[in-house]
């Protein structure tokens, strides 16, 4: 087989995680897989170089974003997405759907596709599937998303039908305007909102189109974790097993661990940089806010067992005084350390994986969580 031919492969399974490893024309993505978020061409606060060293192998860009600033057109005369932010290995393209949806005012949805005004200077744009595969094209993107539209929440049965169905007339737009490609794949997503029957139709629809990929979407909107897990519970069996399963927008650290034991491959989320620009750090003893007082005179690391700069070269009492300073070097070395945690969990878990022990993992890793922060010294 040619070693750039898009491909989804599992080599262990464990109840309904998979651990796997998703072949493309930028290299592999070993799975579970957590992809930092780099929404305008770079992950705020750090280099690629950096990101690659935390052990990411595929970042997210965002199609709404690009097309506004810089623009599609001119990130592919500079050669694509990959040699203009330095990153040479997978990235994903959201179609742009959800940051258009959440524009509420700004723009006018219809079957073609939505209409809106820019965030940034008010200029009116209309994105459709065509246009959505047109730019994520021009960005190179290793994985394109299909368009379509972020069901609401909460949304009653008859309005997340009619989005959902919307976005499944999308998809076979979507996945005809795509420019098939050696090594490059095209998902779909599956919309729904928490209605079982909703999502079952949305599956179907999607496999009847055919995608390299599968993608959930509609979640992390404020419908909670329970019913977030109850609906990956009817969604993922129904999804092709062949086939690598995305999560989109997900989320803090016990959503992951929930979610690949629910059957799901590949994440991705704001919150871990978010949170390092903000004072939060992730760590295995649950959220620790590095603004609060009591860490300004511990010279203990923020995680002895973390591998990252932040833990290995400065202290607690360092990390609370960059960020009371307002040091930019705070956002960064937490940004590093949170990135760094995501995927030593992804690492764990795909060990756990291998093992047959991703329930000994799951045990171990929630009550870490439950015991909370070290003691004060």
């Amino acid at each position: 087989m040619t070693a750039n031919i898009f491909n989804f492969t599992i080599s262990a399974t464990d109840g309904a995680a998979r651990r796997g490893t998703v072949s493309t024309a930028h290299g592999d993505i070993r799975t579970p897989a957590f992809m930092p978020v780099g929404t305008a061409a770079t992950v705020k606060g750090m280099t690629p170089e950096a990101v690659r060293e935390t052990g990411a192998d595929i970042l997210l860009g965002n199609t709404y974003h690009l097309m506004l600033r810089p623009g599609a057109e001119r990130v592919g005369r500079l050669g694509g997405l990959h040699k203009f932010m330095n990153w040479e290995r997978p990235i994903l393209t959201d179609s742009g759907g959800f940051q258009v949806m959440s524009l509420n005012e700004l723009r006018k949805i219809d079957e073609n596709g939505v209409t809106f005004k820019s965030h940034i200077d008010g200029q009116r744009f209309e994105l459709t599937p065509e246009r959505s595969m047109e730019i994520q094209n021009h960005l190179d993107a290793t994985i394109t998303m299909a368009f379509d539209e972020c069901t609401p929440y909460p949304a009653d049965h008859e309005t997340a039908a009619t989005s959902m169905r919307r976005s499944m007339r999308w998809a076979k737009r979507s996945s005809e305007a795509f420019e098939a490609r050696q090594g490059y794949g095209l998902f779909g997503i599956v919309q729904g909102s928490t209605y079982e029957d909703l999502r079952l139709e949305s599956v179907n629809a999607l496999t009847d189109i055919g995608f390299d990929g599968y993608a959930i979407g509609g979640l992390a909107v404020g419908e909670g974790q329970e019913a977030m897990f109850s609906t990956l519970e009817v969604t993922t069996p129904a999804m092709l097993a062949d086939k690598p399963r995305y999560l989109m927008g997900v989320g803090k650290p016990d959503d992951l661990v929930g979610a690949v034991m629910r059957g799901v491959d590949m994440f991705d989320c704001v919150l871990p940089t978010r949170s390092g620009r903000n004072a939060q750090a992730f760590t295995r003893f649950g959220t620790v806010n590095m603004r609060n007082a009591r860490h300004a005179d511990d010279d203990r690391p923020l995680d002895e067992l973390c591998e990252c700069p932040a833990c290995r070269n400065y202290s607690r009492a360092y990390l609370h005084h960059l960020f009371k300073a307002k040091e930019i070097l705070g956002a960064t070395l937490l940004t590093w350390h949170n990135l760094q945690y995501y995927q030593d969990i992804m690492r764990g878990m795909r060990a756990a994986i291998e093992e047959g022990s991703l329930a000994s993992y799951a045990l171990d890793f929630f009550a870490a969580q439950e015991n909370g922060d070290i003691p004060p010294l």
